[in-house]
């Protein structure tokens, strides 16, 4: 899900709406163990100038929790937390409040693959089957040729989050099951021809991790990462939250509109892809880990890295260029990239002639992004409790522009004016629907007929059946796809989750064979604003009673 870059280009957003929080947001919270270095170019004046930027950027997009960090040279130039880690309660954000960072954990995954080649225990260039005999894509050569820095590259043709319901919303499918089901998700491209972001292979990475260290992927990444690197404030997912742990609570809008707090998510059957919970305060650890080409403490001799400076050349090498695509908002232009590729496990790209090295994340409730300024040793990592992707842009671009010595370009503004946009466009698509609406039609049959089982070969059963409203469907692994269905025209249904957070209400079109009994069932979402993960529309449903 949402565990996917949510800004693919830079301006992907996952919500929109009017500020709420302006008036009920407590000042912000400075952690006074980080104070600014004297030396760098921020001076005070323009950390305040910063963290005024970062109020506004809040309040524009409704954003309860923000955390942010900076480092530069090895040194954390800033870590701070600005407003509430849950909305309508007291409990501020500083920089040790703890967020789920979900696809930035991808590059923790990339990591652990190239430490064990170091350690002489893999290759990347291996094939997968040589260290998961077991595993299967929908076609005999890719499942023959998939090398392990494939599973990092979204270069697999595997479609734009293909298989994420295996996972999303939380199911009961184990970590193998989810891999193993992989052999009859269809690959809609070509083999390494064009990319296409996918989580489920991340899930694979970690089996692979596993296999070849020999120890647990969340005992791996404890040991030789989080031990080393000194990251007390990093667990492995939400169910490794303590008691008394500082946690932000992620918010999403309900139909897009009312701003509430949703409940905590746990992806215990794709933890290579995401699941991770950390804090600002241990992502600038991490940050500065990989600045230093792995290495986080000593010299000369005693230098202790975690990688070798060939791994992490290799990590931020592109194996999967990205077309790249001018702004709809002029205003965003300086924001497009030259060049835009995916190396294993960190998307590539610039922005005023220098690297960017960066990846997002995005969970129910709370998205992120981490960035990273190779040649500059600079590295920002910010960390949100609402579903805006424009809000972590706008404060990361204002971040590298202010370590930058650059002044004066208007981000809120920008990403503001993209955010009214794509919701102007999806309410745009939802008044072409009701107009080609056939209000007056009736289903073809009786509304008993349309319920059963349906089963799709990848994600497994899906039930209709008749509730104490009407027919209400149910996704069979997943008990947070349960919803209401009401007529929208001919064969036509719409279903509405109950739970009004997921933001993924879909159609239901049934075809029907020539005796008129249902042969397919179809769902696509209604909203373009919906996740990618909710991929619906792969699924391929057929009535239980006509399998053979």
């Amino acid at each position: 899900m949402r565990i996917a870059p949510l800004a693919l280009a830079l301006l992907l957003t996952l919500g929109a709406g009017t500020p709420a929080l302006a008036q009920q947001a407590p000042p912000v919270r400075v952690d006074d163990t980080m104070a600014p270095m004297a030396a760098q170019l921020p001076d005070a004046a323009r950390l305040a100038r910063f963290d005024a930027h970062v109020e506004a950027v809040r309040k524009q997009f409704d954003v309860p929790g923000v955390a942010v960090a900076i480092v530069k040279d090895g040194q954390v130039v800033m870590a701070r937390g600005y407003g509430v880690r849950e909305l309508g309660k007291p409990a501020r954000v500083d920089a040790h409040t703890m967020f789920a960072i979900a696809s930035n954990t991808k590059a923790f995954t990339a990591a652990a693959l190239n430490m064990l080649q170091d350690d002489g225990k893999l290759k990347t260039t291996d094939r997968v089957i040589d260290h998961l005999p077991w595993f299967r894509m929908s076609d005999a050569y890719v499942t023959r040729e998939m090398r392990i820095r494939d599973l990092l590259a979204h270069r697999s043709g595997l479609s734009l989050g293909a298989g994420d319901l295996l996972y999303w919303p939380t199911t009961t499918y184990t970590t193998r099951e989810v891999a193993e089901r992989l052999k009859d998700v269809p690959l809609t491209g070509g083999f390494r021809e064009q990319y296409a972001y996918d989580n489920i292979l991340f899930g694979v990475a970690g089996l692979v991790v596993e296999a070849a260290s020999g120890m647990s992927y969340q005992q791996f990444l404890q040991t030789r990462i989080w031990n080393p690197l000194g990251m007390t404030e990093t667990r492995f997912n939400s169910d490794s939250l303590k008691p008394g742990d500082n946690v932000a609570v992620g918010h999403a809008k309900l139909d897009f509109k009312e701003l509430r707090p949703v409940g905590v998510t746990s992806w215990r059957n794709v933890s290579g892809a995401g699941g991770m919970y950390s804090s600002v305060h241990d992502m600038a650890k991490w940050m500065n880990a990989q600045l230093a080409e792995g290495v986080y403490a000593g010299s000369g001799d005693n230098t202790k890295r975690l990688f070798s400076a060939q791994r992490q050349r290799e990590m931020w090498t592109m194996l999967t260029p990205i077309p790249v695509r001018p702004s709809s908002v002029p205003a965003l232009a300086p924001a497009v990239p030259v060049f835009s590729g995916y190396g294993q496990g960190w998307q590539l790209s610039d922005y005023l002639g220098k690297r960017l090295v960066w990846h997002t994340g995005g969970w129910p409730g709370q998205v992120s992004r981490l960035t990273l300024m190779p040649e500059q040793k600079i590295g920002v990592i910010v960390l949100t409790s609402a579903e805006v992707g424009a809000a972590f842009n706008a404060v990361t671009y204002e971040a590298l522009d202010m370590m930058l010595g650059q002044i004066g370009h208007d981000w809120l503004s920008g990403y503001a004016e993209a955010v009214a946009k794509s919701q102007g466009n999806a309410d745009e698509r939802w008044q072409k629907h009701l107009a080609a609406r056939d209000a007056t039609s009736t289903p073809s049959l009786s509304l008993d007929k349309y319920a059963g089982t349906y089963r799709d070969p990848w994600y497994g059963d899906v039930v209709i059946r008749q509730g104490a409203k009407g027919l209400e469907l149910q996704f069979s692994k997943t008990a947070e796809l349960l919803g209401d269905i009401e007529h929208w025209q001919h064969d036509s249904f719409i279903v509405r989750w109950r739970d009004r957070s997921l933001n993924a209400d879909a159609f239901l079109s049934f075809a029907l064979d020539a005796d008129g009994a249902i042969r397919e069932l179809r769902i696509t979402p209604i909203s373009p604003l919906t996740d990618f993960s909710f991929d619906f529309q792969d699924l391929r449903l057929v009535p239980v009673k006509d399998l053979h």
